[in-house]
């Protein structure tokens, strides 16, 4: 490990193996992930401390831990300033635990930070499950992370973190010890996202099936991308009656299905595609972009001055916008830009200039017994499940052209950015629902997982007997936490892709399709064959 940096946590990484660069593929820089190793490394010292101290555990412990694994995820901070700044607020919060190891002259080591570079350099084996749990968890602590947000937290789910964080840290232990743990992630994640849902739709009603533009009217705008609804409801408080329209871009697109937020009127339609293609999307923009959470790609220098942050997204040089969520700035620069002259029509990937959003499980589950007579009279002879996070690499127009392929007698669910590959495509409608149904952001997941199991129970069988097929694209953390969970519930016969995880060892993966039959895709041709049969 004598690169200049080491990470190979997200699908784009270096060669399918790890960015050990002076630079990663996602623009961060090595000293960037020096540190990022070393926060990860704090609060593994942090959970260390919190053993025998857990009546000393606060809201604090757990809001800087959540924070701090939220920030490492890819494509949120690239911010070395805020990330040490986190680093010092870590040890703040672990002198609270443990004073007397500060004044301790002969240190014992139990609660000492821990350096990475023993996890990076650890058998393959080893090393594999352990980023199977720091990932999973990484992308648990942004699902934690929103519904906190909105007042809603689990003791159990914060209380998993320090335990995983703890095995993490634990250089003596073996596979024995570390595998019920990956599983145990897949346990808690469920938990975190019925939580996550629970704080979003008591907080703006059940999202409800929305048909969304995809054109931008005249006049001063403002595009919102990002996961976090709160800062969007802050945001169309504050552009109330200012002339300034809302529109969201990427994972924000489901927010137009939620009844408190569809009452404003300002929030309009949505802007552009998946993450990965802002860098072209957004270089003539003539309006702000506020970026709440992750898929913040380095900004071009075309923009640069549009761009602002929030919450645990940080840039240099960009300006942030603090706890105290005052977005003037932002729409001082949208009514100084001005926004287009006239109205301007944008195309999705496929060429269309609508998309359909809101069949979240509520929605489902609402004609769930008309769904259930299609099945049974035959109309309905597949659920294809195809959903995840979109990228950059080559080869993702499997997913497009995957669903093109798919039966007329067929329903595709889908979720996530990854649903941007085909999400204007018209593919008709069956038993008077659209064919492609959009469930949301990846943390509706576990909406998915809700109407899989209500299906089930109405067909008297197991979720891996149903006519349900899983096909799921990936990139970053948040997809791992969300396929453990579904390998939890003892889910087969997933189809993972463009490729399969740099940080799974043979001997783990070979694990996972002995037990789960997961497995990579290959063609759209060869696996409708292979799952119809």
């Amino acid at each position: 490990m004598n690169h200049k940096m080491f990470c190979f946590q997200c699908e784009q990484t270096a060669g399918c193996s790890g960015c050990t660069g002076a630079s990663g593929v996602c623009g961060k820089k090595a000293d960037t992930a020096e540190l990022q190793d070393k926060l990860t490394g704090a609060l593994i010292g942090l959970a260390r401390a919190t053993f025998g101290n857990e009546y000393k555990i606060s809201a604090s412990t757990d809001n800087i831990t959540i924070e701090g694994l939220f920030t490492t995820i890819t494509n949120v901070n690239f911010n070395n300033e805020t990330i040490s700044e986190m680093i010092q607020r870590i040890e703040e919060e672990k002198k609270k635990l443990v004073p007397g190891c500060f004044e301790c002259a002969s240190s014992c080591g139990k609660t000492d930070d821990y350096d990475m570079r023993n996890l990076w350099n650890a058998d393959e084996d080893i090393r594999s499950l352990k980023s199977l749990i720091l990932f999973g968890i990484r992308g648990m602590a942004a699902y934690a992370y929103h519904a906190s947000v909105l007042g809603y937290t689990d003791a159990d789910v914060n209380k998993f973190f320090y335990k995983a964080l703890f095995a993490v840290g634990m250089d003596d232990w073996g596979m024995e010890e570390l595998l019920p743990i990956v599983m145990e992630v897949g346990e808690v994640n469920l938990k975190c996202m019925a939580l996550l849902d629970k704080a979003n739709t008591e907080t703006y009603g059940n999202p409800v099936p929305t048909e969304v533009s995809l054109e931008v009217e005249k006049g001063p705008f403002i595009v919102i991308s990002g996961h976090d609804l709160y800062d969007l409801k802050q945001l169309l408080e504050q552009t109330k009656d200012t002339g300034i329209n809302i529109y969201t871009h990427g994972e924000m697109l489901p927010a137009h299905a939620y009844p408190e937020l569809k009452k404003y009127e300002h929030l309009k339609g949505n802007f552009g595609t998946a993450w990965q293609n802002q860098q072209k999307e957004f270089a003539n923009l003539p309006a702000p972009i506020l970026f709440t959470t992750n898929c913040l790609m380095p900004p071009k220098s075309s923009y640069a001055d549009r761009v602002f942050t929030t919450e645990v997204v940080s840039y240099p040089e960009i300006v942030h916008i603090g706890d105290d969520k005052d977005f003037t700035p932002v729409i001082k620069k949208a009514l100084e830009l001005g926004g287009y002259p006239e109205d301007k029509a944008f195309t999705g990937i496929n060429g269309g200039n609508k998309v359909m959003t809101g069949f979240a499980h509520n929605a489902v589950l609402s004609v769930a017994d008309k769904v259930v007579e299609a099945v049974k009279s035959g109309e309905i002879k597949h659920f294809f499940l195809v959903g995840g996070c979109d990228g950059a690499r080559p080869g993702r127009n499997y997913f497009t052209e995957f669903v093109k392929q798919t039966p007329r007698d067929s329903v595709i669910l889908t979720l996530a950015c990854g649903k941007y590959r085909f999400n204007d495509l018209d593919l008709g409608t069956i038993c008077g629902l659209p064919r492609v149904m959009d469930m949301g952001q990846c943390n509706d997941a576990y909406s998915a997982i809700k109407v899989a199991v209500a299906l089930a129970e109405a067909f008297e069988c197991g979720v891996n007997d149903l006519p349900l097929s899983m096909v799921f694209s990936w990139y970053e953390q948040k997809a791992v936490c969300i396929l453990l969970t579904l390998l939890h519930l003892g889910i087969k016969n997933i189809l993972l892709g463009p490729t399969l995880p740099a940080f799974i060892s043979p001997n783990v993966l070979g694990f996972l399709v002995e037990r789960y039959n997961i497995g990579p895709i290959t063609t759209p041709e060869e696996d409708l064959k292979k799952i119809l049969g």
